[in-house]
């Protein structure tokens, strides 16, 4: 850790983290409140990152991944069908 930078309790950086992930409050905020330099942040967060995904975490990024192709679909048809019309007239 650099030189004048106190040591972060694990508490209160797994606290941190899980306001960031969960509750979507930014990293410049966290690291005001708390008196850290953002870089610090990311940095534990660039570590979190490096472990594998879960075979639940896979599974519903598959699923997520088909909604979003089918719902692309749809409206690339609807925008196929508003142009047809409109060079019909």
């Amino acid at each position: 850790m650099p030189k004048g930078q106190p040591a972060v309790a694990k508490e209160i950086k797994d606290q941190i983290l899980k306001r960031i992930k969960d509750d979507g409050i930014p990293v410049s905020q966290v690291a005001t409140e708390h008196g850290l330099r953002p870089k610090l942040i990311y940095g534990w967060i660039a570590k979190g990152v490096t472990a594998s995904p879960s075979i639940l975490e896979i599974s519903k990024l598959k699923r997520e991944n088909q909604a979003l192709k089918e719902l692309i679909g749809e409206l690339t048809l609807e925008a196929s069908l508003v142009k047809k019309k409109g060079d019909d007239r």
